[in-house]
């Protein structure tokens, strides 16, 4: 190979979305994890009854500790195969951003970044736990689905059509906005910027998680749903419209089902 073959060839291998391949392939191992049954739980294998509502929770919240641990790894590991397609756009602009840095300088900002992005998501399990905790979602659904179901798609529907989603949507579709504004240099600098924008997601974000807790947190097809409206909302140009569609649609499922629950 002549030296000006090789120079073409070494400018596309740079050019390659190297952190887009690798993102989208640690959230594509996820979903294989989830699907393929690989994580450990609390109580045995995921099968039928591990897929209804409030069941994790409770089997996690019965084996104490070592309960809670597998629930947080099942929870982020979901979060991992739910949340980092649609933040790709994010981590290769802050990329593009470290040119001057090392090789292993810009590994350890991207992955400052990434892992306190991944820690928050993770530890919002606490809060599916804490509420299962308080209000046991299991019985609840069995004895009162409809009414229970109902509320949450009203407070799917108020949230989606408050404005404080779209503030933190807005920060989410744009990911040039928000390096403008929380972008801070280093390392620790990198983690801050993972903790502000996992900030926004999850504010962007809780409602749809928690109408999944409800509908059962490890109920896959409720996932996939729940992840294409979440990054449709984040990506497409049409996003802040299907979030108001979402949220109406979600109100008046949500008053139709009390209403039948209250009859």
């Amino acid at each position: 190979m002549t030296t000006r073959d090789s120079v073409p060839r070494r400018s596309t291998v740079r050019r390659l979305p190297i952190v887009a391949i690798t993102v989208y392939g640690v959230a594509l191992l996820a979903w294989a994890a989830i699907l393929c049954g690989w994580l450990p739980m609390a109580g045995g294998e995921m099968g039928m009854e591990m897929s209804a509502p409030g069941v994790p929770e409770a089997m996690a919240l019965d084996h104490g500790f070592s309960g809670i641990a597998l629930y947080l790894l099942m929870w982020g590991t979901m979060m991992i195969a739910m949340m980092y397609p649609s933040s790709v756009p994010l981590f290769r602009l802050y990329h593009g951003t470290l040119q001057n840095a090392s090789s292993v300088g810009r590994a350890l900002r991207l992955g400052a970044l990434l892992g306190t992005y991944t820690l928050v998501w993770t530890l919002t399990g606490v809060v599916a736990l804490a509420v299962n905790a308080a209000v046991p979602i299991a019985p609840l659904a069995a004895d009162h689905g409809p009414l229970l179901f109902g509320g949450v798609l009203v407070l799917l529907g108020a949230y989606q059509l408050s404005p404080y989603k779209y503030r933190c949507l807005d920060y989410c579709r744009s990911p040039f906005g928000f390096l403008l504004t929380y972008h801070r240099p280093g390392i620790v600098g990198a983690a801050r910027m993972g903790w502000a924008f996992s900030r926004f997601c999850v504010g962007c974000c809780w409602a749809l998680f928690a109408l999944m807790v409800v509908a059962g947190s490890m109920n896959v097809l409720w996932m996939a749903v729940i992840a294409l409206v979440l990054s449709l909302e984040r990506t497409v140009p049409w996003g802040p419209q299907l979030a108001r569609a979402v949220g109406v649609v979600a109100a008046v499922g949500g008053i139709v089902l009390l209403g039948f629950a209250l009859v």
